[in-house]
C-alpha cells in the first residue's frame, strides 16, 4: 500500500507534465533570471536518472551579453536556413505556428536572459553504435527535461535547442569547454509572459502503442 508521504496530487502533476512546452515567443526578454533560481532548477535536474548513477553531467549558464552575442550568429547560421527549408513545404496551421515561434527565437537568441548548456564529461567514440548513443544521451536527456519541468513550476520558460551544436567546437573555445566534454543541448531560459498553457493536441495512447508485436494494438 502506498503511504500518504508517497502520494501526489495527480491533477497538479499531470497539469505540469502536459502543459510544459517549448517557450519561444512568450519568453520575457527584458526580465533577468536570478542565478539562484537557475541553480534551484539544476539541483532538481541532478536527481533525474543517469547511467550507473555517475554524476558526469555538467551545466554551463551563459548570461553575459557579450558571450550571448558571440554565440548568436553561429546559432542563426544553422537555424535560419533550417527553418526556411521547413517552411518551404506544405505545413498545416499548427506547424506554421511552431515555425513562426522557432523563427522568433532564432532572431532573438542573443536577447534571451540566460542560455543553459547541458554537458557531459566525456565523448562518444567515433562510429558509436545505436545502443551506445541511446545509453549516452539517456543519461543526459532526463536531467534536461527535469530542468525544464522545474523551471516551468517556477514561472520560467525554456526550449530544447541544438542549432549551436553544428559549431560545437567554436562555442567550446568561446566558453573554455575542454575537448573531452560534450555539449548536448542549449536551453534559452527566461520568465514566460501570460498564463494559460494548455495541453498540446496529441494522438491517444491506444493509437500509438503496440503490444507484443508491431502494429498490434490493444
Amino acid at each position: 500500500m502506498t503511504s500518504d508521504a508517497d502520494r501526489f496530487d495527480l491533477d497538479q502533476v499531470d497539469r505540469l507534465l502536459t502543459t510544459t512546452k517549448q517557450v519561444r515567443k512568450r519568453m520575457d526578454l527584458e526580465r533577468p533570471v536570478p542565478r539562484e533560481l537557475l541553480l534551484e532548477c539544476i539541483d532538481i535536474a541532478q536527481h533525474a536518472p543517469m547511467g550507473g548513477n555517475l554524476e558526469r553531467n555538467r551545466w554551463l549558464v551563459v548570461d553575459d551579453p557579450e558571450l550571448k552575442a558571440q554565440i548568436a550568429p553561429l546559432y542563426q547560421q544553422v537555424g535560419r536556413p533550417y527553418l526556411a527549408a521547413n517552411a518551404a513545404g506544405e505545413v498545416d496551421e499548427g506547424q506554421q505556428r511552431v515555425l513562426d515561434s522557432a523563427t522568433y527565437l532564432v532572431d532573438h537568441i542573443a536577447e534571451v536572459p540566460a542560455m543553459v548548456i547541458a554537458l557531459r564529461l566525456d565523448r562518444l567514440p567515433e562510429g558509436a553504435s545505436n545502443a551506445e548513443i541511446a545509453g549516452y544521451h539517456g543519461s543526459v536527456a532526463p536531467g534536461v527535461w527535469s530542468f525544464q519541468l522545474a523551471a516551468r513550476a517556477r514561472g520560467l520558460g525554456s526550449a530544447w535547442t541544438t542549432f549551436h551544436l553544428f559549431h560545437e567546437q567554436e562555442v567550446a573555445e568561446m566558453l573554455g569547454i575542454p575537448e573531452t566534454v560534450t555539449q548536448v543541448a542549449l536551453l534559452p531560459v527566461g520568465y514566460y509572459k501570460g498564463s494559460g498553457f494548455t495541453p498540446a493536441s496529441r494522438r491517444p495512447a491506444g493509437e500509438i502503442t503496440y503490444f507484443n508485436r508491431w502494429k498490434e494494438t490493444a
